[in-house]
């Protein structure tokens, strides 16, 4: 097409590096790689500032940070576009490559000598580039097993080298439906609810990976994705495998069947044994001469194209995220300062232990005074059975009307037991005067009728003097889990005893 560049690979070069072809005086002036091209003054503090959040594992606090997320149906290439963006070998074949989230973490450096290494759990195994691919075999292997199943557990590549910026992108195994010899029946539940806890939060960026061989409305990954994305805003489509089925591909992306808010990238990735360097000249070949493919605007084909997209797409969305992300930090800051203030000084010394103890039992003594003598509830509010004196009033009130209730018990023989005591107690003595005998029998018979009543209300009031004395306590030994754990052996003990 005519307005094309003109692009080759430089074969002199060990790094991702594209010349142009015909440049003035007939000089081969190196060209930034595809995913440096576009890493400009203005994206590089964003990204550098949200790397430096991911250094610092915020998102273990609970606050997302924008990722760019590979999903796609099995075998659609995903694996080929993260290794064509970076420039290193990952895992390729048949089935399912990818068995486990593979977080690639990229960071320029300004050495010569390529630094790579992988974490997985406690485990940090440092390899280089010829070997990654095996590398990460093995590691998938200790995560997954050695057969073809799957795990949430992250698989962590990093990449220190020169000619990349500071990126984080996820592979995320391929969709599957039908299980073979080897994977759960399950299988399509668990790698779909993978790939929904990684694109669901707003910050991630989901590049799409379809392959222009299917029909993209079937495809599973574009019906989860717009699950999570309805507009389409924060999803890029790749169509891989142009050259494989060039027919109607330039229609596919331009009517848009399937909503893609970010848009279409075609691109082919590397076949075989070819390095980076010849698959990048072998699409930039394809994309200029095939009749059909060349039909396609150049904003939207190529490796370089798509490096550029994405450094662009997490650039607003890290301009658009980093204001809430910081709110979230402070929040989480001053939340944590509390928290920290809240916590005891470090007692050194049993000297200083015990001040801390006098100190927890004379708290809990002006509480109690106040809940228990000056009817005081500020504490507890709404807790009422911390109003003490109200409870305690009540208590007695409902004794002294068990006590009213047992002496009112009037029957057939009212007075009946009293003048038998009488007759039995008769004895010459002054008249209309009560035998001392008599008086002593009758009061013994009352006395004998409630004298459990008082030693049950004591109890009472005890175990409720008790239920309140253990939060009171418990409160202001919070942060001293032994004391609390002596108050809760206490409180079974005394109630092993009552019970005995």
């Amino acid at each position: 097409m005519a307005g094309r560049n003109k692009y080759v690979v430089s074969k002199t070069s060990s790094s991702l590096a594209i010349v142009e072809a015909n440049p003035p005086a007939n000089k081969i002036v190196p060209i930034e790689a595809p995913i440096v091209s576009s890493y400009n003054d203005r994206i590089r503090p964003l990204l550098d500032t949200v790397d430096r959040l991911r250094n610092l594992n915020v998102m273990r606090e609970g606050i997302q940070l924008p990722t760019i997320v590979v999903v796609g149906d099995q075998s659609s290439g995903k694996s080929s576009v993260l290794e064509s963006l970076a420039g290193i070998s990952l895992p390729r074949g048949q089935g399912i490559c990818t068995r486990v989230p593979l977080v690639m973490r990229l960071q320029r450096s300004y050495s010569t000598e390529p630094e790579i290494w992988l974490e997985y759990g406690d485990t940090v195994v440092h390899t280089d580039e010829e070997h990654i691919a095996k590398a990460i075999c093995a590691a998938t292997d200790v995560i997954a097993g050695s057969g073809k199943g799957v795990s949430d557990a992250p698989l962590t590549l990093h990449v220190k080298k020169a000619g990349v910026p500071d990126l984080t992108m996820v592979d995320l195994p391929g969709i599957t439906r039908v299980p073979v010899n080897g994977q759960p029946e399950n299988i399509y539940e668990q790698i779909s609810a993978m790939i929904m806890k990684y694109i669901k939060p707003q910050e991630s960026i989901i590049l799409n990976v379809l392959s222009a061989t299917v029909d993209f409305t079937t495809c599973e990954s574009i019906r989860m994705s717009r699950q999570v994305d309805k507009t389409g805003e924060r999803t890029l489509a790749v169509v891989t495998k142009a050259d494989m089925a060039p027919d109607g591909l330039l229609q596919k992306v331009t009517a848009d069947d399937v909503s893609i808010g970010l848009g279409y990238v075609c691109v082919r990735n590397r076949i075989g044994e070819e390095t980076y360097q010849e698959a990048r000249m072998q699409e930039e070949l394809l994309f200029r001469t095939h009749p059909k493919l060349s039909l396609i605007d150049d904003d939207i084909v190529g490796i370089p194209v798509l490096a550029q997209k994405l450094m662009l797409i997490q650039a607003t969305m890290i301009a658009r995220c980093l204001p809430e992300i910081v709110r979230k930090i402070n929040e989480k800051m001053e939340n944590s300062v509390l928290e920290l203030n809240k916590l005891p000084m470090v007692m050194a010394s049993p000297g200083e232990a015990l001040m801390t103890l006098m100190d927890i039992i004379g708290s809990a003594k002006e509480s109690l005074l106040r809940i228990l003598i000056q009817g005081d509830f500020s504490e507890y509010p709404e807790d009422h059975k911390m109003h003490c004196t109200a409870r305690l009033a009540e208590m007695l009130s409902q004794f002294s009307d068990n006590l009213q209730a047992h002496s009112n018990d009037v029957t057939v023989d009212f007075l009946m037991d009293e003048i038998k005591i009488l007759d039995e107690c008769k004895c010459v003595g002054l008249p209309n005067f009560i035998p001392r005998s008599a008086f002593l029998a009758i009061l013994s018979h009352y006395v004998d009728g409630i004298h459990s009543k008082p030693v049950e209300f004591i109890k009472k009031i005890w175990e409720y003097i008790e239920a309140v004395l253990i939060p009171v306590i418990s409160k202001y030994a919070e942060n001293f889990p032994q004391i609390q754990s002596s108050v809760k052996r206490a409180e079974l003990l005394s109630r092993w005893i009552w019970g005995s």
